[in-house]
């Protein structure tokens, strides 16, 4: 965030749209042009309060303006950022971090194979490794569907229907990335360089159809997974399939405000009560 905020400009007397009005726009146009980036935080109130020369109340209302459009989002305890709108799951890394600064890092995974949330983790983990991130306690829960029983997806693309062949494939796949995540995160506790180090996974039996991550219950991410018919080689074989394609799907960014009426606020407790609904009832363990 820049310490000098000439860059907003400064109210004109003669408007007759009110200063409110004049502190959104101007902020408008510092996100819309990128003067403040996607993710970045904003000045804090007391310091608009203070370059604009108006009363906090006069700064609120330009925010809440600005909040009502999606524009930007206020994390608790944090500050207000501009949104990120949507996001691809490479660009997840600087909110993993940013959770993982934190004493206790909690994270809830529901979707595929866990594939991208291992990706996502590599580089995080590796800075814990490295001293760079210090928590104290891991605990993530993934949630994933049991490839061992028929899906409507992944399916055959000639019939459209379940086979036993496609979801061996994935079910390597996923047992693959689950086993990874596993390994990597209890390695840390096991050199004792966080006091606790857990990793839960169940398996339940519906179709994925959407990817959900539950970051330190403040933030969420969530995105469909679009269905592609293609081509793979399984065991020397090309099999044309209708697979679940997401690495490059958009993620929607969503994040507990100050007010508990909030869009982000609504949207983050209703994820983590269906997490937690599925979890307890049809979620059963899996055993690698």
């Amino acid at each position: 965030m820049p310490d000098d905020l000439d860059y907003l400009g400064e109210l004109d007397p003669d408007d007759s749209t009110g200063a409110a009005n004049q502190i959104a726009r101007q902020l408008r146009a510092a996100i819309l042009t990128k003067r403040l980036s996607p993710g970045e935080k904003l000045p804090s109130q007391p310091d608009l309060s203070k370059h604009y020369g108006v009363a906090r109340e006069t700064v609120k209302r330009a925010l809440d303006s600005l909040r009502g459009e999606r524009l930007i989002v206020s994390r608790q305890g944090s500050g207000v950022f501009v949104r990120a709108q949507t996001q691809r799951p490479v660009e997840l890394r600087p909110h993993l971090e940013a959770a993982f600064e934190n004493q206790d890092v909690r994270i809830d995974f529901a979707g595929f194979s866990g594939e991208t949330l291992q990706g996502a983790l590599a580089e995080v983990l590796d800075r814990v490794r490295a001293g760079q991130l210090a928590p104290k306690t891991i605990a993530i829960r993934v949630l994933v569907s049991d490839m061992g029983v028929p899906q409507a997806l992944p399916a055959r693309a000639e019939t459209g229907a379940d086979d036993p062949i496609v979801r061996e494939r994935a079910e390597r796949i996923a047992h693959r990335s689950l086993d990874g995540i596993v390994d990597q995160v209890h390695e840390l506790g096991d050199l004792g360089l966080v006091q606790t180090a857990t990793v839960q996974v169940r398996l339940h039996s519906a179709s994925p159809l959407f990817k959900l991550y539950v970051i330190n219950d403040s933030e969420v991410f969530f995105g469909f997974y679009p269905v592609t018919e293609r081509t793979v080689a399984y065991k020397g074989e090309p099999i044309a399939i209708y697979d679940l394609m997401g690495k490059d799907v958009p993620l929607f960014n969503y994040a507990v405000s100050e007010e508990d009426t909030s869009h982000g606020t609504q949207f983050v407790a209703a994820s983590k009560q269906w997490f937690d609904s599925i979890w307890d009832s049809i979620g059963r363990e899996y055993q690698g």
